[in-house]
């Protein structure tokens, strides 16, 4: 998003890594005001989560876009297809969009990211930028089959205005496109209760707006490198309220619908377009967003079969979550409700118990190791990384009271440290805690769930299993894909690399050589054990490297796995 004309960047000179940097702080920016977005939340259903689904989808876009950048993800601008990653993010918020503000989010995002991929070379920066807000906008209302204002759409038109003015002056840039459209959302959020009567019978601004308003900050701040506008500072010439009534789940017997009901649906786009009036004869708060054959569908609604019947009729309905109103927000209260007559305390879902373990595994082997000490395998590695949806239905499917999450991947760390934080703020009322231990490779997350007790305290063992992964001195080898500038000098397409706590370490011409130095450098400083986890394609060099181990190093241990990852014919530790 900045003005640079570096090598690697958009037709328009919006650089791809300007928007990795946005949805990286776009998704610290909504961690941060979540709970307040939450809190705010009254309408259309006041249930609570408004933050958490604007924060999901944008987690959704982020995890989709690094994961297309793949090898290019710490250098966006080296990246020879510019339009892949901008197309994933915007696949990337559509899948994973939840509730009706993440739903209606995804297709501002996904219109703004379709904009810059469009742009071309003749253009200025600040008249993509402006359009590329503007047509979120315009995508955002089309998707609603009932807009309402003083919601986030009006707090994104108005913002996408006050671009496009800015936007006219020949010399602007797309930063100054953004600080017009930042400031004019936080004036449009303060007028929100003047246009909704249930936000000034709350005493709240708009939650989704308050959402929107904390995305344009953020990408103001990737431009200009001011911070983001702090939560009790004034929102123009209005003050962010703070809600003074606590909606109860009697509200919703009679004045709404009682379910809310999404899935994504396979269908071409002409039959899509038909649902938006079909569901609005079922219920409210429609939302019907997506393109090129995948939709994602919300809808509130008292008839759940009706409103799948609708998906059926004209295509393939899957990944459906319903939502019982009464049920999420009796959830949300029942610690503020506790000391009420037995009989007027809400049924809750069956207690949590127990300890387990979530593992992200890099191959079929791996994948078996894991399980085998009882954990609970989510599919990973380069090209397969997991995303925070994979993350966090692993987390909440497996039951468990205590979570101990292995990501095995620096990337995956991330992912792991939002889908722990969303189950947390989600099931916090059922006594759930998770802890991630930033494991960076799979051999880390092996010695971990080996000293693994589910006996001891939940801290204690999350402790020990932290000291003994940090512990674990790891390498690898693998074969270079591109020239590159490496800490052992330059490389060339098909060097084998040895590679030495996440650093390229070793370059040489022959995989099996390369791999015994980087375990001879390992070895230095002494070690018991030696595991060797063997990929695609590594069996010989597993058996190369045990030889020359137990030669050299007579009085040490060797253990040898088929991990079967890609990639990594070897993957070594020393412990």
């Amino acid at each position: 998003m900045d003005e640079r004309t570096a090598p690697g960047e958009g037709r328009s000179g919006i650089a791809l890594s300007s928007v990795v940097r946005f949805v990286d702080i776009a998704v610290d920016a909504l961690a941060g005001a979540r709970e307040e977005v939450d809190a705010l939340n009254v309408y259309p259903v006041p249930d609570g989560d408004t933050g958490t689904n604007m924060y999901l989808t944008v987690v959704a876009a982020r995890d989709a876009i690094r994961t297309a950048l793949g090898e290019h993800v710490d250098h966006p601008d080296e990246a020879d297809d510019l339009d892949a990653p901008l197309a994933a993010l915007a696949r990337g918020a559509l899948l994973g969009a939840r509730g009706n503000s993440g739903v209606i989010l995804s297709e501002m995002l996904g219109a703004a990211a379709r904009r810059i991929a469009a742009a071309r070379p003749e253009e200025r920066n600040a008249v993509v930028m402006a359009e590329a807000l503007q047509q979120a906008s315009t995508a955002s209302y089309a998707a609603v089959g009932d807009p309402v204002e003083g919601t986030m759409l009006t707090v994104m038109r108005a913002a996408a205005e006050a671009g496009t003015t800015s936007a006219a002056d020949p010399a602007a840039r797309s930063s100054d496109v953004l600080t017009a459209a930042a400031a004019a959302a936080r004036e449009a959020l303060g007028h929100t209760p003047e246009q909704l009567e249930v936000l000034a019978q709350a005493g709240v601004v708009d939650a989704g707006g308050r959402g929107v308003s904390v995305i344009l900050d953020a990408a103001e701040t990737v431009l200009t490198g001011r911070r983001p506008i702090p939560v009790t500072a004034p929102l123009g010439s209005h003050l962010i309220p703070v809600p003074h009534v606590e909606p109860a789940a009697d509200e919703l017997s009679a004045d709404g619908p009682a379910y809310e009901v999404m899935y994504l649906l396979d269908t071409d786009d002409d039959r899509a377009a038909q649902l938006r009036e079909r569901l609005g004869g079922l219920g409210d708060s429609v939302v019907v967003v997506g393109r090129d054959g995948l939709w994602n569908v919300h809808v509130h609604t008292d008839d759940v079969g009706a409103a799948i019947e609708v998906g059926l009729e004209v295509g393939r309905p899957h990944r459906i979550r319903i939502t019982h109103f009464a049920e999420q927000i009796a959830a949300q209260t029942a610690g503020q409700i506790a000391g009420q007559a037995a009989d007027h305390t809400p049924e809750l879902p069956a207690p949590l118990a127990g300890r387990r373990v979530v593992a992200v595994a890099a191959g079929p082997g791996l994948a078996a190791l894991f399980a085998e000490a009882g954990a609970e395998v989510v599919r990973g590695g380069p090209g397969h990384r997991p995303s925070t949806g994979d993350l966090l239905e692993a987390i909440t499917a497996c039951g468990a009271r205590e979570v101990v999450v292995l990501p095995n991947d620096e990337p995956t760390i991330r992912a792991a440290l939002a889908a722990a934080s969303t189950a947390e703020a989600d099931h916090g009322s059922r006594g759930l805690r998770v802890a991630v231990i930033p494991t960076h490779t799979q051999v880390q997350g092996l010695a971990a769930v080996a000293v693994h007790e589910p006996g001891r305290a939940f801290d204690q063992d999350v402790t020990e299993m932290t000291a003994t992964a940090r512990h674990v001195r790891h390498g690898a080898v693998t074969i270079a894909a591109r020239q590159a500038m490496t800490m052992a000098g330059p490389c060339e397409p098909g060097d084998a690399l040895g590679v030495i706590a996440g650093d390229f370490a070793v370059v040489g011409d022959d995989l099996g050589a390369v791999a015994l130095v980087v375990l001879d450098r390992l070895l230095a400083a002494g070690g018991e054990l030696v595991t060797i986890v063997s990929g695609v394609d590594g069996e010989g060099l597993a058996e190369r490297a045990t030889a020359w181990v137990e030669e050299l190093h007579p009085h040490v241990d060797v253990v040898v796995y088929d991990g079967g990852q890609e990639r990594y014919p070897l993957l070594m530790s020393v412990e």
